[in-house]
Parts: structure tokens; C-alpha cells; sequence
């Protein structure tokens, strides 16, 4: 049996030590993440019935289903891959618009990004740039990934998000409220929480919203 010197029973304190440093990091680490990754943004406040004089018009046959998204939010990757799948479970029921809005953003910038290209591919989806964040605006979104359904007669069917956490693809309460409410099953307002970055300059004007994007 090896007899250990004082200066190797430190060794191996100092190591059993540093282990547990390590884990308890680890451990504060993940738990920060998915504190980070469940927490919701501030709500929208979209109209209950469509606004007035905007950039895109309401359909009078199909539901209409409007996003919000700022173009270099990565959270919102996933909220399109949801909108996909809407999409493609509703052909022909449902138009929908993505309005990209960022804050001294030019045009070309906006069309440029990932996400714009991403929304451009989904069928029935039509990309707009709102260079003032007016739209925004109008349809009372804070965060980005804000979900908006409207009826054919222009009343609010749904507000909220369509991820059940920030990035997350697969099922999600909100998405499931957005197909039964354009076939025909919903009931009262459905709502869900919206997880994303701020659609707003967090600098100008303070928000309880993610500013990740900010600096891009």
C-alpha cells in the first residue's frame, strides 16, 4: 500500500476541491440558462380588431396571421420553423405577414438576414420591412416572435408566442391555439407567453425585455 506524503494528500485536496468548484458552476451555470430560457418577454397589446390605414391588408376570406421579428433575434429561428409547420397545416386557410422592425436599420440591411430569407422561403409568408417600427407599433408588439391571429371579420383570435421557450422548436400551446382557432375550435382569446429579444432600442426607451440584440 502507497503511504501518501503530506504534499500529495494537498494535491489531492486541492483537486477534490477544484471538482467541486467545477460542478457548482456547472450546476449555477445551467440553472441561469434555463431561468433565461423559461422567462417570458413583456406581452403584446395587439388591437382586438384589425388596425386601420397599415402596410399590409386583412384577408376577407382566410384568417390572418401577423409575426413580428427583429431580423437578428435568435430566438425567432425557431418561431419561423413553428410558422412552417402552421403554414403548412393550414394551406389555403391562413395568410400570414413576418414584420421585421430594427431600431436605425436600412432596408437592404434587414432583407439581407438570415431570418428574413427564412420567412421568404415559408409559402404564404410575405416578409415586410417596417423602417419606423410603425406596424410594430400598431399591432402592440414588445418582444420579438409576438404571434397575431385575426378572423376574417378582423377580430382578434390569438395573441402571443409559438415557441414554449426561448429557441425551442416542437409542440407549443401556442400553436396549438392557432390551428384550432382557424378551424373553427377555439373558445375564448387564447394567449401565450412570448419568449424572444426586445423589438425595441432598450436604450431609448426601458423595457423588461431580453436586449441580446442590441450592438448587432
Amino acid at each position: 500500500m502507497t503511504r501518501l506524503t503530506a504534499s500529495g494528500i494537498r494535491r489531492r485536496l486541492a483537486l477534490a476541491a477544484g471538482v467541486a468548484v467545477w460542478a457548482v458552476a456547472v450546476l449555477a451555470g445551467s440553472r441561469v440558462l434555463l431561468n433565461f430560457e423559461g422567462t417570458p418577454g413583456l406581452p403584446g397589446a395587439p388591437p382586438r380588431h384589425w388596425p386601420a390605414a397599415g402596410l399590409i391588408a386583412r384577408s376577407n376570406t382566410a384568417h390572418t396571421l401577423v409575426v413580428l421579428a427583429h431580423p437578428d433575434c435568435p430566438c425567432t429561428r425557431a418561431t419561423l420553423v413553428e410558422l412552417a409547420s402552421i403554414m403548412a397545416q393550414l394551406r389555403g386557410k391562413v395568410i400570414s405577414y413576418v414584420i421585421f422592425s430594427k431600431p436605425d436599420a436600412s432596408g437592404g440591411d434587414v432583407k439581407e438576414s438570415e431570418l428574413w430569407h427564412a420567412a421568404a422561403r415559408i409559402p404564404g409568408v410575405t416578409p415586410i420591412f417596417d423602417p419606423q417600427s410603425i406596424e410594430t407599433e400598431r399591432f402592440g408588439g414588445h418582444v420579438s416572435g409576438q404571434t397575431i391571429l385575426y378572423d376574417p371579420k378582423g377580430n382578434l383570435v390569438f395573441s402571443g408566442g409559438i415557441t414554449s421557450a426561448r429557441g425551442h422548436e416542437g409542440d407549443n400551446d401556442g400553436a396549438d391555439a392557432i390551428l384550432r382557432g382557424v378551424t373553427g375550435q377555439k373558445g375564448s382569446l387564447a394567449s401565450t407567453p412570448v419568449f424572444g429579444c426586445s423589438l425595441h432600442n432598450p436604450g431609448a426607451s426601458p423595457r423588461n425585455e431580453d436586449p441580446s440584440w442590441n450592438g448587432r
